[in-house]
């Protein structure tokens, strides 16, 4: 356990440097471990003739912390086996894209009948109806439309919103995740709208299109708001991306108030706080967007989103598309969308899976890893603390909650961020790629976060002794 006087230079530049050091330490030592129980997937990721750029079929999948990609074997339930033989509890869960354990027997079931469903037709399928009652029932909006990935469904909204406003301006919230959608890539740097760091082939000038405020600051955001050229505020009713950051209280009333008195629309993206609750943070806490984009897990793993908009907005773009030609080239769909497929997935998940006692058993889960890390951050003197959505978990590097983007990044120590990670991957248990996000499943069992919480207090033990050793 750190002293006294060591827990109190956790804040300062010291302690951090000090805790920056033995995290290095940590991190060189659990290198040496993972390549060493990791033979076949360095080789694999060792050979440049495999015809993938980078040897992955993503490229960003050479991000996680770790040495190279561990290439997996197996995933079921909240279990994966990667082709070395080695097991860990997936905390990760595709980052919400398998939120309710990997291949749900429902899901399966619905794709075994794709022998009669077909895979793609480019019509819909009897499930129609049975699936747009569900979407309406469990989040609230009446008039729902099905995309391959939330990127799309955030894309063909913000097209929406300009055309029913006649704005040309979307307006985000530095440090959001809201997939690959152009307008959103950007940054809030020196008061100013930028495009992000690491963009590639950027053609347009983003502060164009966009506007980027800190979250949780209702006075910048009347001010963008006043200037009546803004369609819509995306918003993530928790930031996720650069941290975990909540909205402080009255927040969401204001953003609600705020954008209806200015004649802007709220679009609310769900994409990673789904984790809340059934119907997500929007239904829990009664928010009202004209606009309401699910991700990931509404099909249950399968390449499925959904957005939906209030009657109000759908009428108008009911308008807008009777005068028009009426023949397609809106800029809006894709041709493997709302597939016979995807339906059926959709209504194996929102019937089956997604479900008030699946979310019951992952909140019960989520507040002992949340009491279980909040001990062992204790215990080992650090001013840090755990930041939460329903199920899904963090650990900030900050004694009290952050506000904005800037807050989170000032907080963040990337060093630790990866020993943690590694550490806790060589002991069987695998977290997301960023900020280590814990989210936990319905499959997900009790002696499996007994053991990741006991492994995270023995890191952070370690950690904490390596810093005072310096």
């Amino acid at each position: 356990m750190l002293d006294s006087q060591s827990s109190r230079q956790r804040g300062s530049s010291e302690g951090v440097a000090a805790i920056f050091a033995a995290a290095q330490r940590i991190l060189a030592e659990e290198t040496a471990t993972f390549v060493d129980r990791h033979p076949r997937s360095k080789a694999l990721f060792d050979d440049s003739s495999s015809g993938f750029f980078d040897q992955v079929p993503l490229y960003w999948m050479r991000d996680w912390p770790m040495p190279f990609p561990m290439a997996l074997a197996t995933a079921k339930g909240s279990e994966v086996t990667d082709i070395d033989g080695n097991k860990a509890v997936d905390f990760c869960l595709g980052d919400t894209g398998a939120m309710f354990g990997h291949g749900p027997g429902a899901i399966l079931d619905a794709l075994a009948r794709a022998d009669e469903i077909g895979l793609t037709t480019m019509l819909p399928s009897g499930d129609v109806g049975v699936v747009g009652s569900l979407l309406s029932t469990t989040f609230g909006l009446p008039r729902w439309q099905v995309t391959a990935t939330a990127s799309d469904a955030n894309r063909f909204a913000f097209r929406v919103a300009r055309a029913v406003t006649g704005r040309r301006k979307i307006l985000v919230f530095d440090g959001c995740y809201h997939g690959a959608a152009d307008e959103t890539l950007v940054d809030l740097k020196d008061g100013r709208t930028v495009g992000r760091e690491n963009l590639i082939g950027q053609a347009v000038d983003l502060a164009e299109t966009t506007v980027c405020i800190p979250f949780n600051d209702l006075s910048a955001l009347e001010a963008a708001l006043a200037t009546h050229d803004i369609a819509c505020v995306v918003a993530e009713p928790v930031m996720t991306n650069c941290g975990m950051i909540l909205p402080q209280a009255g927040f969401h009333q204001a953003l609600r108030e705020l954008t209806g008195a200015y004649g802007t629309l709220l679009h609310i993206d769900e994409t990673h706080t789904i984790s809340t609750g059934l119907g997500g943070y929007t239904r829990t806490h009664g928010l009202e967007p004209d606009i309401l984009v699910i991700g990931k897990p509404v099909g249950g793993g399968v390449p499925v989103a959904v957005w939906g908009m209030t009657e109000a907005v759908a009428g108008r773009l009911d308008a807008i598309r009777a005068s028009k030609s009426g023949i397609g080239h809106s800029g809006i769909g894709t041709t493997l969308s709302g597939s016979a497929l995807q339906l059926a997935c959709l209504r194996a998940c929102l019937e089956k899976v997604m479900t008030d006692a699946a979310y019951a058993t992952m909140n019960a889960l989520a507040d002992r890893i949340e009491a279980g890390f909040s001990a062992a951050i204790r215990s080992a003197g650090l001013p840090w603390h755990v930041s939460r959505v329903g199920a899904r978990l963090e650990v900030v590097f900050a004694p009290s909650p952050v506000t904005n983007a800037a807050e989170a990044r000032a907080a963040s120590i990337p060093e630790v961020q990866k020993a943690i990670h590694l550490a806790l991957l060589n002991r069987g248990y695998l977290l997301t790629p960023f900020h280590n996000m814990v989210l936990v499943a319905p499959t997900t069992s009790g002696p499996q976060v007994a053991g990741l919480i006991a492994a995270f207090g023995q890191i952070l033990s370690r950690l904490a002794a390596g810093a005072v050793a310096k």
